[in-house]
């Protein structure tokens, strides 16, 4: 591979990496670039999924803090993650490509209403009695659907999963986004498993991009720590209406 396309991969896997561990929808800037490098697009796919990985364990050194108090509720929903995430990668190597195309922009958009009104859903749940919590049989559903998203493709994992937790979980937001990077990481490596076992990777630029996504994902957590809640959920809506976008134009 050309030392400049490995330069580039890089660059964008350290990007991708920020970008995860602060909201997700990293794989909007690296998936691209493999396409622009010619990799046919179940190919950059996989690749993609593989490489963007350590982003999400790299940024969970630094947010040991945030995860404090949380293994209890991670430890149930990881394994809605994880079995998500084998699903979503059986199902990107059986369906056709246009399926991802005509869902996955609605499903993000919704997901940004979500993040926009939580406050107020949380609120309405509240009045009328009804649980909030990691036990819920919805809240685990709810994660296990987008593990299967994220095993599936994954761009806007992140902002789908914040928007849930926050319905759910009586938590502030940056605890919220460092229990997200765990469950996304939980089930891009469920994914990561299933494609490295089964179906072709281009290894050489997955290492790139994991190499820079390891680098991107110790300055995620910092930044957003910086974030007030207003902003943050601010920057989780705006990300998600340009990834839909973006999706849609293509």
């Amino acid at each position: 591979m050309p030392t400049g396309e490995v330069l580039v991969l890089f660059a964008a896997g350290i990007a991708a990496g920020t970008v995860n561990t602060i909201v997700g929808s990293g794989s909007l800037i690296t998936f691209p670039t493999l396409l622009a490098f010619g990799y046919p697009p179940l190919l950059a796919n996989v690749t993609n999924n593989i490489g963007v990985l350590p982003g999400s364990f790299s940024g969970l050194i630094v947010s040991r803090v945030e995860l404090r108090g949380q293994r209890q509720r991670l430890v149930r929903l990881a394994v809605g993650s994880l079995l998500g995430g084998i699903a979503g990668a059986v199902l990107l190597l059986r369906l056709p490509e246009s399926v991802f195309d005509g869902v996955v922009p609605v499903l993000i958009l919704l997901a940004c209403a979500l993040v926009a009104i939580q406050p107020r859903i949380t609120s309405a749940v509240r009045r009328r009695g009804r649980p909030i919590g990691h036990g819920a049989v919805l809240l685990w559903a709810a994660v296990l659907l987008t593990g299967v998203y994220g095993g599936y493709f994954g761009a806007a994992q992140g902002v789908i999963l914040v928007a849930v937790l926050g319905v759910f979980v009586d938590e502030d937001l940056p605890r919220l986004n460092a229990a997200k990077n765990v469950l996304a990481g939980m089930a891009n490596l469920a994914a990561a498993i299933v494609f490295a076992l089964t179906t072709d990777v281009a290894w050489h630029a997955a290492l790139a991009i994991a190499a820079g996504a390891a680098i991107g994902g110790q300055f995620g957590p910092r930044i957003g720590r910086r974030l007030p809640p207003a902003a943050y959920r601010g920057v989780i809506v705006v990300v998600g209406v340009a990834v839909s976008v973006v999706l849609l134009l293509d």
